[in-house]
């Protein structure tokens, strides 16, 4: 495995620090709005500012042809799906908890790749996947009584986690020509309409105006970590290998958690500071190249 550059290592960082600080305030705006119409204001927002940015930069929006396929199923398995099963899990299980069990997916991704494109695991990336599973281990295990009560919570995760790794791999395995920002413009656009009609008939009509905390945290989510976020997200797809660019994923919840200690002043166990190490040792491994014997 070559080395990983320090452009796709800034990337990684900026995307973990965007997407782990986000976790905390799916609580704030799922205390005043219903799973769907936060998710549908999400979007809203993130289709405006990949909007300006695309017109500023006067990028193309064209879709390459027979794409359009590609393109949709992506679209429903890293966005729409992603963006409904992962609020869902917020409603059952702590936010830090369900971000653990959604980034299950390079676990996902290493199983699926093995399984169906028979996919070879070097003892290296093998180990980095196993402390990586390690550390979701860890943090899992002080909340196995949580999870036990609300079973829907555990199920909503881990689909969102096994979706988001079926969608990275429609992304990787196809081309893409000519299309940059507009990649990420086009999923949030397909998604947009079924979750908006999902949030009139599930929710209704909103009958008041959230608090300015709860919109400024939705408005937030759409335009940073789910605009810029999975925009980051799919350049990385593209810069490394499957495998590598999902387990550079795994020290988000790490991320999340530390993040709910902070603003949401939750304890830090022993477990989970062991989950930390873990997670810096399978990003050394998976991401920093070993020695040619």
């Amino acid at each position: 495995m070559t080395g990983v550059s320090p452009r796709v290592l800034a990337l990684l960082g900026i995307l973990t620090l965007v997407w782990g600080t986000n976790w905390p305030l799916f609580r704030i705006a799922l205390d005043e709005l219903p799973v769907w119409s936060f998710r549908t204001l999400v979007l809203l927002a993130a289709i405006v500012m990949l909007l300006a940015i695309l017109l500023a930069r006067r990028e193309s929006f064209a879709v390459p042809k027979g794409r359009w396929p590609a393109l949709a199923a992506a679209s429903a398995m890293n966005i729409a799906v992603w963006n409904i099963a992962t609020s869902l899990a917020v409603l059952y299980i702590p936010s830090g908890h369900a971000s653990v069990l959604a980034y299950t997916m390079p676990l996902w991704v290493a199983a699926i790749g093995f399984a169906v494109f028979g996919q070879r695991l070097t003892g290296r990336l093998l180990a980095a996947i196993l402390i990586g599973a390690a550390a979701v281990a860890a943090l899992m295990v002080p909340n196995f009584r949580d999870y036990a009560e609300a079973p829907l919570g555990l199920f909503w995760g881990l689909f969102a986690g096994f979706c988001w790794a079926i969608g990275t791999f429609i992304v990787k395995r196809t081309t893409w020509p000519g299309m940059g920002l507009s990649l990420t413009f086009w999923q949030v656009a397909i998604s947009l309409p079924p979750i908006a009609l999902g949030a009139l008939l599930i929710d209704g009509l909103p009958s008041h105006w959230p608090s300015a905390r709860a919109l400024a945290a939705t408005i937030y989510t759409g335009a940073i970590p789910m605009a810029l976020g999975t925009a980051t997200w799919f350049a990385l797809v593209k810069l490394l290998p499957t495998q590598v660019a999902a387990l550079s994923s795994i020290a988000i919840p790490i991320v999340a958690i530390v993040s709910g200690i902070l603003i949401l002043h939750e304890p830090l166990s022993w477990l989970q500071a062991a989950a930390i190490a873990s997670t810096v040792i399978s990003l050394w491994l998976a991401l920093v190249p070993g020695r040619q014997g």
